[in-house]
């Protein structure tokens, strides 16, 4: 799923890669959270998208 275009192509958005600033944004403004609970997110649980979303308590 093709989904923001970012400067080295599209943001993956099944995955979150924490080195693409313009991908974590995306999901910061999505879900209404910080960029540290995504970390948290992203270490306990993996980089699936749902996984991470699941873990904050939001809707995929």
């Amino acid at each position: 799923m093709a989904g923001l275009k970012d400067k080295r192509g599209f943001i993956d958005k099944d995955r979150i890669d924490l080195s693409e600033r313009q991908s974590v944004e995306y999901f910061m403004k999505r879900w209404g959270v910080t960029r540290d609970q995504i970390t948290a997110a992203h270490r306990k649980v993996g980089r699936m998208t749902k996984d991470i979303a699941a873990e904050l308590g939001k809707k995929r």
